[in-house]
């Protein structure tokens, strides 16, 4: 399945081959991990990602993976400040033959969608058929607006006949107009990590449509009080007057959580991993 076409929508890109491979602990891996002129808070963010043991080749079940994830605020689908970002280029980077990882703005959730479709249309036809639809392994993760953008997406999915793996919200924060509390029946498992603290926090708990369709694999609450995160990729003014809120943004123990789901999804084997999200709380102090 090809999925790079020319003038697509705007966000981060690669092209899933038939003769790219599963590469572990390549050049451009370490580039991500250990690049001298990246931004230290994204490096700090990602650091447990980078240690991360990746699946083998023979641990993979799936193929052809969508995976969609959106900033918070008003940032660029492209600003490497953020581990939104930087977490996608991993992804790519981990799994070239199995992930096409993609950044939008929030503000940007139809050509998002736009794209989600292009990607599933294998022929080309402009028509998605039944079995184009039902092949989808889409995976939606977001920040703060983002958090709302990516259930609007996996609803207007639904809309289209269209199954979600797996929703992941980072301090969802509301947005007029939108329902990022009530995940859709599309959606087969869904997970929300928030905090308390802060001008802005997120959302507590999320819920489901349909509990016979979809699973919520837990409300984990994130605590800053006793813990120190590096946030030097916002300005001093948003450190200080909301500093929980990118905290829990740039907290290397949810991206690695965020990180071990999504190899749970690619993953044969899902037993293991799923025993460890038994509890509704990871209050980290």
């Amino acid at each position: 399945m090809g999925l790079a076409h020319p003038g697509s929508a705007r966000g981060q890109a690669n092209a899933l081959t038939e003769e790219a491979s599963i590469h572990f602990g390549n050049a451009t891996q370490r580039r991500v991990c250990q690049e001298p002129n990246a931004d230290q808070s994204v490096q700090a963010a990602l650091r447990r990602v980078c240690l991360r043991e990746r699946l083998g080749a023979e641990d993979v079940a799936l193929s052809n993976v969508i995976v969609i994830g959106f900033v918070g605020g008003f940032v660029k689908h492209d600003d490497a400040r953020h581990p939104e970002v930087g977490f996608a280029g991993l992804l790519r980077e981990r799994y070239p033959s199995v992930v096409h990882a993609e950044v939008f703005s929030n503000h940007d959730g139809k050509n998002a969608l736009r794209r989600v479709v292009q990607l599933l249309d294998t022929n080309r036809d402009g028509v998605l058929t039944a079995g184009e639809k039902e092949q989808a392994s889409i995976i939606i993760y977001g920040h703060s607006w983002g958090g709302s953008q990516a259930v609007t997406l996996a609803r207007q999915l639904g809309r289209l006949g269209i199954p979600v793996l797996l929703t992941i919200q980072v301090d969802s924060v509301h947005k007029p107009g939108h329902d990022d509390a009530v995940i859709p029946p599309n959606v087969r498992n869904a997970t929300n990590f928030y905090q308390t603290r802060g001008l802005i926090h997120g959302r507590s708990s999320i819920r489901v449509a349909d509990r016979s369709r979809t699973n919520i694999m837990g409300n984990f609450q994130m605590t800053y009080q006793d813990r120190h995160i590096n946030c030097d990729n916002y300005p001093w003014i948003a450190r200080h007057l909301n500093k929980p809120h990118h905290e829990i943004e740039n907290d290397p123990l949810v991206w690695e959580q965020i990180a071990s789901m999504i190899d749970n999804e690619l993953s044969k084997s899902t037993a293991a991993v799923e025993a460890s999200f038994t509890s509704t709380s990871l209050d980290v102090r």
